[in-house]
């Protein structure tokens, strides 16, 4: 599944890196500490988490992420926006919990 998809699918909002939204999704990581989410998020996840930061931005860079999407209806910071676009890092916004988009994400397929 591509992120364009899982956007449609999931009603999430792209908040900066919208250019990059082709990339195929493999798997999710769910995590907020960035020592853990630095290990944890492979190639191609999604990433779900309440940081807002650029460090988020770093992180998933690093990691070649699909996609970031900040639950709770967080939205990235304007400094972490604008290093997103950038670095081409999506960043997705949901109104639901990471427990809610971990369902929603199960019951697609991801």
């Amino acid at each position: 599944m591509k992120v364009s998809e899982l956007i449609k699918k999931l009603d999430l909002k792209v908040t900066a890196g919208g250019n990059e939204v082709n990339r195929e999704v493999k798997g999710c990581y769910i995590g907020d500490l960035m020592s853990l989410a630095m290990t944890g998020v492979g190639e191609n996840d999604i990433w779900i988490t309440i940081q807002t930061n650029m460090n988020v931005v770093a992180v998933a860079a690093l990691a070649e992420a699909a996609c970031v999407i900040m639950a709770d209806g967080l939205m990235p910071d304007a400094n972490a926006a604008t290093k997103a676009d950038n670095e081409g890092v999506v960043l997705l916004s949901s109104q639901k919990s990471a427990y809610e988009l971990a369902k929603s994400l199960g019951e697609i397929g991801v």
